[in-house]
C-alpha cells in the first residue's frame, strides 16, 4: 500500500511539473525570392525561360507564390534582325508564381542580360552574362562504397576547355549539387566519384547535368550548398540570408553604381544566371 501511494504521489509530481514551452522564432516580413536559373542547351534554336517568384515567410510557415507586376529579360547588346525582333522578352505568368518567355537561343549567348522585375511598387534588376560549359564525356556506375557499404557510386567525367577559366555547377539529381573550378585541371580530362546514401534503388534513372557558371554564381552556390548540409536542395530557403545578384533599384539613379542605394538590405533573394548545360542519364543497376 505504501508503494502504491508513493507511486501515485510521484506520478502527480511529474504530471504537475509539465509545462508548455513557447519557443520564440524570428518574425520577419515576407521577402521576394526569385529562382532565375536558366539552363540553356546551345544546340536548340529556341530557348524557353522559366522564372519562379515566391515570398519567404517566418519559420515553419509555407512559402507562397509571388505575383509580379511585370517581368522581362533584356539584352541591351542584342542587334535585332528586323522590326519585330525585339531586344526584350516579356515573361508571362503561366501558373501562380511561374513566368515564361521564349526567344532564339542566340539572344542569350552574347551581350549583357538583364532580368527586370516589378513587385508591389518595387523594381528589381539582375545583370548576368552567358556562362559556357562542356559536355559530360562519361557517366557510369562504380562499385565503390564509403561508410555503410550501401552507397551507390557514380563516376562523372568531362574535359575542361584549355583557353578559358571555367567554373561549374554539377546537378546530381535528387536536389544534390556540387561546385568545382578548373584551377587544378585546366584543359585536362577531369573525373570524380559521387556517392548517394539513399533513394537510388536499382532500376532508377539518375540524371546528371554540368552547368557553366561565372565566379560570382559559383561562390553563391557554394554558400548555399554549405548551408544545406546535404539534407535539402540549395534552392530551398537558406538558414541565413545569402545575397544573390537581384538588386532593388527603386531608388537608384545609376544602374552602373549600386553604392548609392538608400536601403542596402532591400534586395530580393535568389539569383539570375544563364548557364550552358550538358546532361547525361544513367540507369542504376544491382
Amino acid at each position: 500500500m505504501w508503494r502504491l501511494g508513493y507511486l501515485l504521489i510521484l506520478s502527480f509530481f511529474f504530471i504537475s511539473c509539465e509545462d508548455v514551452v513557447e519557443v520564440a522564432v524570428p518574425q520577419t516580413p515576407p521577402k521576394l525570392s526569385i529562382d532565375g536559373l536558366v539552363r540553356l542547351d546551345s544546340s536548340e534554336p529556341i530557348t524557353t525561360v522559366t522564372i519562379k517568384a515566391s515570398l519567404t515567410s517566418s519559420f515553419f510557415d509555407t512559402v507562397s507564390p509571388a505575383t509580379l507586376t511585370s517581368a522581362a529579360i533584356i539584352n541591351s547588346d542584342y542587334v535585332p534582325s528586323g522590326p519585330l525582333d525585339l531586344s526584350v522578352i516579356p515573361l508571362v505568368e503561366i501558373s501562380p508564381g511561374v513566368y515564361q518567355g521564349s526567344k532564339q537561343t542566340s539572344f542569350f549567348t552574347e551581350g549583357q542580360l538583364q532580368l527586370a522585375i516589378e513587385h508591389e511598387g518595387q523594381r528589381y534588376l539582375a545583370l548576368t552574362r552567358f556562362a559556357p560549359s562542356t559536355p559530360i564525356t562519361s557517366l557510369v556506375q562504380g562499385t565503390g562504397t564509403l561508410f555503410s557499404g550501401n552507397e551507390t557510386e557514380i563516376i562523372v567525367e568531362f574535359e575542361d576547355v584549355d583557353e578559358r577559366e571555367d567554373f561549374y555547377l554539377v546537378d546530381l539529381d535528387f536536389d544534390e549539387y556540387l561546385v568545382t573550378d578548373d584551377e587544378f585541371y585546366q584543359g585536362q580530362n577531369f573525373e570524380f566519384s559521387y556517392f548517394y546514401d539513399e533513394g537510388v534503388a536499382p532500376g532508377r534513372e539518375v540524371t546528371v547535368s554540368l552547368l557553366g557558371v561565372d565566379e560570382s554564381f559559383y561562390n553563391y552556390m557554394n554558400q548555399l550548398i554549405v548551408q544545406a548540409g546535404g539534407d535539402q536542395g540549395p534552392f530551398q530557403t537558406p538558414a541565413a540570408t545569402v545575397r544573390g545578384n537581384i538588386i532593388n533599384v527603386t531608388n537608384i539613379d545609376n544602374i552602373n553604381s549600386f553604392d548609392n542605394v538608400e536601403d542596402p538590405n532591400n534586395f530580393a533573394l535568389g539569383y539570375f544566371a544563364v548557364c550552358e548545360t550538358f546532361t547525361k542519364t544513367i540507369l542504376i543497376e544491382e
